[in-house]
């Protein structure tokens, strides 16, 4: 078995149904590991897991609101159940919401706190909880949270958002040191994506737009690729690959660090 090869591992991906979760959820099943995709939305979700199922893949859906504890406990009991164990969690949901800071409504601010901050870290909790010796599926494992280069760089209309993706990078390091000290035998990382066409991106190219700072999302996009040193967006697969990375034995002796896979928007 290679360092890469996840044949046996049992995966959790919240926020799985669609955009860069989808590709994650795909990425580790290529690899082998079985995945739950956890999300709110079964209409998407469901879909997803069958086209994983078509390639060959053993993959559940998981309804799952990350902002809620007992929807977290539901979550971790099923996919226990359904998959056998539980190895690796992506903690991936997450929303932005932009807006310049004279006009930023506390709403929105309070949103993206509570499933970008709070969502994450309910998620390790749970995923300490059942890896953990003694625990669910107790045989260790890897949590993984998906920050952004957000949290690494000043780009306009993003503040609440990089708020609270530089607290994903936190809570990351607090998580990896207490796992690590309390011999869980869990390793917990994070990683900072750059900006990638999916719906999500795409509309914080026309949320841009909206606010004056471009004239259309093609010029919005290309503000983003002019400060990436290897001039261009990001794609799913850079994201998933280095997701399947700390998934694997390959990133054995890698705890509390963030990767950024931002083309070196964040150098």
């Amino acid at each position: 078995m290679g360092v890469f090869d996840l044949t046996g591992r049992k995966a959790l991906v919240t926020g799985g149904a669609r955009g860069l979760g989808a590709g994650m959820a795909a990425a580790l099943a290529e690899a082998g590991a079985a995945v739950a995709i956890g999300d709110i939305r079964e209409d998407l979700g469901k879909p997803t897991v069958e086209e994983l199922k078509s390639k060959g893949a053993a993959a559940e859906f998981v309804s799952l609101d990350v902002t809620q504890e007992a929807s977290w406990e539901a979550a971790i009991e099923q996919t226990v159940s359904a998959l056998g164990g539980l190895d690796i969690v992506v903690n991936n949901a997450g929303i932005e919401l932009s807006s310049l800071v004279i006009d930023v409504d506390p709403e929105d601010v309070r949103r993206m706190m509570d499933v970008n901050v709070v969502g994450t870290i309910l998620g390790i909790k749970h995923a300490f909880r059942a890896m953990r010796p003694g625990g669910a599926a107790g045989n260790g494992g890897s949590v993984i949270n998906i920050a952004s280069v957000a949290a690494t760089i000043a780009f306009p209309a993003i503040a609440g958002y990089s708020g609270s993706k530089s607290a994903v990078d936190r809570i990351t390091r607090v998580a990896a040191v207490e796992s690590g000290k309390l011999g869980y035998g869990v390793r917990v990382n994070c990683v900072y994506p750059g900006l990638v066409p999916t719906e999500m991106g795409m509309k914080l190219a026309q949320d841009i737009v909206d606010i004056g700072l471009a004239a259309d999302v093609p010029g919005a996009v290309q503000l983003v690729v002019e400060q990436t040193p290897l001039a261009r967006l990001g794609e799913v697969g850079d994201m998933a690959d280095v997701v399947v990375f700390l998934a694997s034995d390959a990133s054995r002796f890698v705890t509390g660090a963030g990767i950024p896979v931002d083309g070196g928007m964040g150098t």
